[in-house]
């Protein structure tokens, strides 16, 4: 009999993803240190997978790079230096792993040197229709504060701060969208918020939106700075 993966529609998917659900967050939580080599046929035997559902994996796992393949040494795990930190998928893994905290904390401080000078050229380059959806997000952000409804209060939390990035008008800015909705989501999801978000966070967000309507850059940035102070208080609190 053949090994899953090679027939059905989409079945080859569902068992790729599985797999790479199983591999990449052991990597990262460090079950295989840097070094080890994982041989192809003890995969293969070890998910009853095929050898073209294996390989596939390993190549996402080369893209972030959390392995490397080399000939005659095989699929060898690379050490945490070198992986791909940027990339949605490796943060979402660590932030469910044992390293959450110290990720939550790095993701933090990245996001207190950018945002508020992206806030900052916002309100200078924000375009009328970007303003609008600021204003949107930072209201949808206040009728969801309340009641303990994180899970609508975050699509606006992270829908407000991809437009920030946006309107920078940086393009390298725009990019880390992505980092900052995997942040903000990890947070929310592991319970690492109060079940209601700071009503004084909630307030410096409308402000924020206000001072880039207005074109008031000093302003954006200030407050977007005490935003960032504030989420980093709430982890001292919460992921001491």
């Amino acid at each position: 009999m053949s090994k899953q993966g090679q027939g059905g529609h989409g079945g080859g998917q569902g068992l790729h993803a599985r797999v790479l659900d199983s591999l990449g967050p052991a990597i990262t939580a460090g079950a295989y240190p840097p070094g080890t080599v994982l041989r192809t046929d003890e995969l293969e035997q070890r998910f009853d997978v095929s050898r073209t559902v294996v390989r596939e994996v390993i190549r996402v796992l080369e893209s972030m790079s959390l392995v490397a393949s080399r000939r005659r040494v095989g699929v060898t795990v690379l050490p945490a230096e070198e992986w791909n930190v940027y990339d949605p998928q490796v943060i979402r893994w660590r932030l469910a792993g044992p390293d959450r905290p110290r990720q939550l904390r790095s993701l933090t401080v990245l996001r207190s040197a950018v945002e508020p000078v992206a806030a900052g050229l916002a309100a200078r380059l924000a375009t009328p229709e970007q303003c609008a959806e600021l204003t949107g997000h930072a209201l949808g952000m206040v009728a969801t504060s309340r009641g303990q409804q994180l899970d609508g209060y975050l699509v606006h939390d992270i829908a407000f701060h991809r437009v920030i990035l946006r309107a920078s008008g940086n393009e390298m800015f725009a990019r880390l969208g992505d980092v900052v909705a995997e942040v903000l989501t990890g947070r929310t999801h592991h319970h690492v918020m109060f079940t209601d978000p700071d009503p004084a966070a909630v307030t410096l967000h409308v402000r924020v939106a206000e001072a880039v309507r207005e074109r008031d850059a000093e302003t954006a940035e200030r407050l977007t700075r005490e935003i960032a102070r504030g989420a980093m208080a709430e982890l001292d609190i919460l992921a001491p």
